[in-house]
């Protein structure tokens, strides 16, 4: 299952939502897809689609799903990274009136060279090639080692080791 979230913001992000649906219309996705939707004004013929989902509702969606797409709000992916799952991207933007300005684009970008831990997709035509080619590239991906949590942890044991 693929599940697709663009979050709360106020402005429709519609062009993310037609082309997953384009996609299972023709055949260039296979498996069920899950949409929230928010705000959008397009609805999808082709995918489960709800407005909006109660917070156990996103959480079972982003449990069960083999993929996630969100949107560049960090607040989304970083769910799917909890659930160690590698997102996929799409920064809302404000050429296509998605949002206010185009900060998802460039949080997007730092997270993606920074972290390395999600999977951008700046061209909303690269997404069937992306979701094509999922699994080979999550593998390329972190998955946690560059935490600072895990650092944090590793340290602490180390610490209370030595305290015995």
């Amino acid at each position: 299952m693929i599940f697709v979230t663009v979050g709360t913001h106020e402005q429709p992000f519609n062009r993310l939502i037609k082309k997953v649906d384009d996609l299972v219309a023709n055949g260039g996705i296979k498996e069920r897809v899950i949409i929230q939707a928010g705000f959008s004004t397009y609805v999808p013929k082709y995918c489960e689609t709800h407005k909006m989902m109660s917070f156990d509702e996103m959480q079972q969606a982003l449990k069960d799903a083999r993929i996630v797409i969100t949107h560049g709000g960090p607040s989304s992916f970083i769910e799917a990274l909890q659930y160690g799952k590698v997102p996929i991207v799409v920064p809302r933007q404000e050429k296509f009136h998605e949002h206010v300005n185009s900060h998802q684009m460039d949080f997007t970008k730092l997270i993606a060279e920074r972290m390395n831990n999600i999977i951008p997709v700046y061209d909303i035509d690269d997404l069937k090639k992306i979701i094509d080619d999922y699994d080979e590239i999550a593998k390329t991906k972190n998955h946690g080692e560059s935490s600072n949590n895990k650092q944090f942890n590793e340290k602490l044991e180390q610490i209370v080791d030595g305290l015995f």
